[in-house]
This record gives structure tokens, C-alpha cells and sequence, in this order.
């Protein structure tokens, strides 16, 4: 893997040459998995996809995989919901830095994994709106 820096100069020639494909949805390509309340850690986090990362990486890594597969050069972080904030509606916002380092190390693996020369891949920080007005 290369520095952040040859890693950003990498992707600015690239965009330079070539429109680069973003992957799309990590919580519609999680539901197709059918998860349990298990899945997740138990009731009081289900729907949490953010968890997953912990509970069942496996899963997070082969949405990753499902999207390089299908020509994405970069991938988002499964974090979309990783602020404190709306973590905090699990409990988990004291481990929000955790829960987005470990997301961020699954995209980054799964990226290494389909990277070539000839199509390095890239990760990109997801982060949406929190939940609260």
C-alpha cells in the first residue's frame, strides 16, 4: 500500500484521466444478506449497520467485494451512520473512533484485495446526516 500522499496523487491522475466509479448502497446490499437480531448483537442494535463491522465483518467485506467485482475503483466506509450522535441511539457513541477505524481497515482490505497497477482501488470516508434535528 502506498503513503496517503502517493495514494491522493494516484487518484487525482486518475480522475484527471477517467471518470471513477463510486460504489453505491452499503445498507440495501446488507439487507439482501437477511441478517438477525443475532447478527447484529442483539435487539438493542439491530439495525445498526455500522456494528456489523464487530458482529460480522464478513459481511461488510463481501458488500466491499460485490462492488469491486462489479468495477467499482472506489469504495465507501460502511460508517454512513458512524457519528457519535446517532450512534449515541445504541449506546455506542463512545466507541464511534473504533467503529470507523474498523471500517475503514475492511475497505481498505477488501480495496488491497482488487487492487492491480493497471486498476488501483481506492476507500472513501462515508458519513451521512445524523438523525436529530
Amino acid at each position: 500500500m502506498q503513503n496517503l500522499t502517493g495514494q491522493s496523487r494516484l487518484l487525482q491522475e486518475l480522475l484527471r484521466e477517467r471518470v471513477l466509479v463510486l460504489d453505491g448502497a452499503m445498507g440495501t446490499m446488507v439487507q439482501q444478506h437477511h441478517l438477525t437480531v443475532a447478527d447484529f448483537g442483539g435487539s438493542h442494535l439491530e439495525g445498526c449497520n455500522e456494528v456489523l463491522v464487530r458482529t460480522r465483518p464478513d459481511v461488510v467485506l463481501d458488500v466491499h467485494r460485490r462492488y469491486l467485482e462489479a468495477g467499482a475503483d472506489i469504495v465507501e466506509t460502511n460508517s454512513f451512520g458512524g457519528t457519535p450522535i446517532v450512534l449515541a441511539e445504541y449506546d455506542l457513541a463512545g466507541q464511534a473512533h473504533q467503529l470507523n477505524a474498523e471500517a475503514a481497515r475492511l475497505a481498505r482490505r477488501a480495496a488491497d484485495e482488487f487492487s492491480t497497477s493497471a486498476k488501483p482501488r481506492f476507500v472513501a470516508g462515508s458519513m451521512g446526516p445524523t438523525t436529530k434535528a
